[in-house]
């Protein structure tokens, strides 16, 4: 098979494209899978540079989501069949022509996705759904704050809140960025450079944010703390502007707010039934043509080095897909 390899910890530079042996038969309760579409997505970017949470030791082949036909099936594996086309998880091991993954991580690809936005489909649209139906309790009307929202899992959060009757400010950093907010169809998108707060209580009618959604963390989040409405509820999903902020607690007291940290990896863990039937759910919206990835970018898989540099300077609009 065919892989990229992170040798040593570090950027793009330290990725290679190498022939390797095909993995093993898979074991009990794995599939395998000819993988023909990878996602490429931030957590890549701190997998590769040592700093993310779970830390593979190098040489290591990223990637942690894919889509692909299954070859061969362990034994104890019911409900797929060799030939099935299938979205599946990996951790990590995605960037690659030919993996095992564990069954219950796959999923048959819906007749409303390509294998491309397959491969991106799950992580992204698991979180926001997750996150504002689950963790946030988003009602219809309300009004939901979205940023980083020209980003993965920021396009997945306008679909799924309004799919369910919420109205969406979407913050992003360009005009490209932020039309494709408004096609997705955000009610508004604006520019959080400069601040943020005054529009959003002006969009509003002085009440402010019902749900903030916000993987960006550091000053963004310390502003979203002061457009709050009465009762809202901060979604804490990631630190892409830096370090952890300092929620001010006085200012959750006043507003009678909750913030509430995200991580769909710790559902899929300590609560796995609610994970499945999160996913059922999706891929039943999927199928209704109701949610669809937004895929920016497509390299070839042997140039995932350049996937990663694009995600780095931020170049990536929803999601990046690397394919073969």
């Amino acid at each position: 098979m065919q892989a990229i390899v992170c040798e040593s910890f570090g950027g793009p530079e330290t990725l290679a494209w190498r022939d390797l042996p095909d993995p093993p038969a898979p074991a009990e309760g794995e599939l395998q899978v000819a993988i023909t579409a990878r996602g490429a997505q931030y957590v890549d970017v701190l997998m590769i540079a040592g700093t993310y949470q779970f830390r593979p030791e190098p040489p290591f082949i990223p990637g942690g989501e894919a889509a692909g036909t299954i070859t061969a099936i362990g034994p104890n594996v019911t409900g797929f069949a060799i030939g099935d086309q299938v979205m599946s998880s990996h951790s990590p091991g995605a960037f690659c022509t030919l993996a095992n993954a564990k069954a219950a991580r796959c999923a048959r690809v819906p007749a409303g996705l390509s294998m491309d936005e397959a491969a991106v489909f799950r992580g992204a649209h698991h979180t926001a759904y997750h996150a504002l139906l689950q963790k946030a309790r988003l009602q219809p009307g309300e009004w939901v704050l979205i940023h980083g929202a020209a980003g993965g899992i920021g396009i997945a959060a306008i679909q799924i809140a309004k799919l369910y009757g919420a109205r969406v400010i979407a913050t992003a950093s360009t005009d490209e960025k932020r039309a494709a907010c408004l096609e997705e169809g955000a009610d508004h998108a604006i520019d959080y450079r400069g601040g943020f707060r005054d529009r959003v209580k002006e969009i509003t009618g002085g009440k402010g944010a019902d749900i903030v959604y916000d993987p960006i963390g550091a000053g963004v989040f310390d502003e979203s703390m002061r457009c709050l409405n009465w009762g809202a509820r901060l979604l804490i999903l990631g630190f892409l502007g830096g370090p952890p902020a300092l929620a001010k607690t006085n200012h959750l007291l006043i507003k009678g707010a909750e913030a509430i940290g995200v991580r769909i990896g710790g559902l899929s863990e300590f609560q796995p039934a609610i994970a499945a039937a999160n996913l059922q759910i999706l891929l039943g919206l999927a199928a209704e043509g109701k949610l669809k990835p937004r895929i920016s970018h497509r390299f070839p898989l042997e140039h995932a080095a350049e996937a990663i540099q694009a995600i780095i300077e931020r170049k990536i609009i929803g999601k990046a897909v690397l394919t073969s």
